[in-house]
Formats: structure tokens, C-alpha cells, sequence
């Protein structure tokens, strides 16, 4: 694999079918308001899930799922706050998650390990 941003985008590619083979249904990929985006935004019976997408080619030193930090975490539950704001009412009372998933690439291998409300947001004043 060559660049960073085409790890990335095959990550999520494989994220997204992953969540859809589960039941989900992707609404967004790479939404974007101002500074702030957020990987894939779905919807399952379940509620909206907002997924930040990590993804590495092993041999790895750490989790990719561990790389998202409280200030990503942060920063992915404001662009939720806005996504929801802009077009929440046509989710109605759906439960929101904020959730993680990781892909490895390991030679013709794909590890996918998906973190459903692997954080909870934290808000400060």
C-alpha cells in the first residue's frame, strides 16, 4: 500500500461494508462542517452512529483505535452536535453513539474491529 490517505480511504471503504453487511445504513462519509469532520455516519436500528475510522498496515505498535484521543474525541462529538442540528429532525429521537472502528491490513488480510459507543463525549464550559 503507498499513502496514508489511501490506507485511509480503504479503511473506510471496508468499515463501510462492514456496517452495512450489520444493518446499518450509511447516510455521510468524510461530513464535513467548517474544521471538523467525521469519518461515516450510519443509522441502525439501534440509532445514528458517528465512526472515526483508524487504519494501519502491521506490523503495528499500537492499536489504531487507541489513537483517538480526547481531543479527537472532542472534535468528533462537536461535528455531531452540528450534523445533528442541520439535519437531525429527519432522525427523529434516535440514539447517537459515538463509536470507533480499526482496520489492519496485514499482506491479503483485513482485521476489522468495531468499538459501538467506544467513548462518551465530554463537554466543558
Amino acid at each position: 500500500m503507498s499513502s496514508r490517505a489511501e490506507i485511509g480511504r480503504r479503511g473506510e471503504d471496508v468499515v463501510c461494508q462492514y456496517l452495512t453487511e450489520h444493518g446499518h445504513t450509511i447516510l455521510e462519509r468524510n461530513w464535513r462542517t467548517g474544521h471538523l469532520e467525521v469519518d461515516i455516519i450510519s443509522l441502525d436500528r439501534d440509532g445514528v452512529h458517528f465512526v472515526e475510522v483508524k487504519s494501519r498496515v502491521a506490523p503495528v505498535m499500537a492499536s489504531p483505535e487507541e489513537n483517538v484521543r480526547q481531543e479527537k474525541q472532542r472534535r468528533i462529538a462537536k461535528a455531531a452536535g452540528a450534523y445533528l442540528r442541520q439535519k437531525g429532525s429527519r432522525l427523529g429521537d434516535a440514539e447517537v453513539w459515538l463509536d470507533v472502528a480499526a482496520v489492519v491490513f496485514e499482506g491479503g488480510k483485513v482485521n476489522v474491529e468495531y468499538f459501538p459507543a467506544a467513548y462518551m463525549p465530554v463537554f466543558y464550559r
